[in-house]
C-alpha cells in the first residue's frame, strides 16, 4: 500500500508519509520493542493477580484483614528505591503501585465478602 499524508502507512501511522524511510524504519523498530514490553507487563501482571488472589483467598480462609497497610507502606517505599535506581520518576513508580494495591484490595474485600456468605448447604 502507498502512503500518502491522507493515508497512514499502518507501519508508521500518522507519519508515515512525512518521514524519511530509515527514520520510519527506525521508529516502527522502536514500536515493536515497545508493543513486547507492553505485552510482557500484561502478562506480569496477570501473574502478579494471580498471586494475590492466592492471597487473598488464603487471608479470606483465616479471617485476615484485606489490607495490610504497614506491608503496603514498605513496598512503596522499596519500589520507589528501585525507580531511582532505575531512572525511573518514584512518584511515578508510587502512583503505580498504589494503582495496583488498590486493586487487590479491592480483590481481597469481595473474597472476604464472599467466604462471609453462608455457604447454599449451610443455609439450609
Amino acid at each position: 500500500m502507498s502512503s500518502t499524508p491522507d493515508t497512514p502507512d499502518a507501519r508508521g501511522g500518522d507519519v508515515a508519509g512525512r518521514v524519511d524511510p530509515e527514520v520510519l524504519d527506525e521508529l516502527v523498530a522502536m514500536r515493536a520493542s515497545i508493543d513486547n514490553i507492553d505485552a510482557t507487563l500484561v502478562y506480569l501482571l496477570a501473574e502478579r493477580f494471580k498471586a494475590t488472589q492466592r492471597v487473598g483467598v488464603l487471608k479470606a480462609t483465616h479471617d485476615l484483614p484485606p489490607a495490610d497497610p504497614a506491608r503496603e507502606r514498605r513496598q512503596i517505599e522499596r519500589l520507589k528505591r528501585l525507580a531511582e535506581d532505575a531512572q525511573l520518576d518514584p512518584d511515578f513508580a508510587e502512583k503505580f503501585l498504589n494503582f495496583i494495591i488498590d486493586e487487590v484490595i479491592r480483590h481481597h474485600q469481595a473474597l472476604s465478602a464472599s467466604s462471609a456468605e453462608p455457604a447454599a448447604d449451610d443455609a439450609r
